[in-house]
């Protein structure tokens, strides 16, 4: 067993490093400077490597094109009251951590965890239905899970019945979340992540054998502005959306080549 959680670890921090280094702002810079080492012997070939470095970063931070990315992802409507008051939970994805939250005393759910459990908050109140949280601890300290219900109950007053605190992937986050459900005779769940998240999550919890009501939020597209040149150009709020779309597309090939 020990040596599994070890393996799991060991992937876990491995698939870290490729994202870091792959996705955006260091993936685009790496190519720029792997480009003008090169240059120094090849300029042609260099000069293209930077180029394309370059055109990338600008890519990744532009609306347009990165509402490109994102259309792909966020195919999921919102969640209709009937097809909510249908499911039998509600399952919550962890979205991450802040280690250092002094105000709170130490640790607390980052932004992507909080807008996700706002709306599930907000789905529970409109439903009844039981609450499951899932996302473990890859450092060894406080699992994420934990967190996620002390907000739940202590800020949103909605009580959780299911703490899964082992999983350290959406992979894990699925299979060790099924493993409670099935037991309770859960079958059909109200999934909620984020909408760019949601094709990935949604497939690895069909895999296990629940059926899945998407509950997306916390859309990226088709964010305007009031300002219509500015919105046009890259921007750090449309350069956070970038990352996050580059990183959806690879979770999703991931995905696919690991089935």
């Amino acid at each position: 067993m020990q040596m599994a959680l070890d393996t799991a670890l060991i992937l876990f921090w491995v698939k870290k490093l490729v994202a870091v280094v792959v996705l955006p702002p260091l993936g685009p810079l790496l190519l720029i400077g792997l480009g003008l080492l090169v240059a120094v012997r090849r300029r042609r070939a260099g000069l293209a490597l930077a180029w394309t470095g370059l055109v990338l970063a600008l890519l990744l931070a532009t609306p347009a094109s990165v509402g490109w990315l994102l259309r792909g992802l966020e195919t999921a409507a919102p969640v209709s009251a009937e097809a909510a008051r249908s499911a039998h939970a509600i399952v919550i994805l962890g979205g991450g951590k802040r280690r250092n939250a002094p105000e709170y005393g130490g640790e607390t759910v980052n932004r992507l965890s909080l807008e996700r459990l706002r709306y599930g908050a907000h789905l529970a109140r409109e439903t009844g239905l039981p609450l499951l949280v899932t996302g473990g601890a890859p450092t060894g300290d406080t699992p994420e899970a934990e967190l996620m219900q002390a907000v739940l109950e202590i800020d949103f007053g909605i009580p959780v019945r299911w703490v899964e605190t082992a999983s350290l992937d959406t992979r894990q986050n699925a299979r060790r979340s099924a493993e409670l459900l099935h037991p309770a005779g859960v079958q059909r769940i109200l999934l909620v992540t984020h909408a760019a998240h949601m094709p990935r999550a949604q497939a690895e919890f069909e895999a296990q054998g629940l059926e899945v009501i998407p509950a997306p939020t916390a859309w990226l597209g088709g964010a305007g502005g009031s300002e219509q040149v500015l919105a046009a150009l890259p921007g750090p709020t449309s350069a956070y959306a970038g990352w996050y779309a580059a990183h959806e597309w690879l979770g999703n090939l991931a995905y696919r080549l690991s089935r």
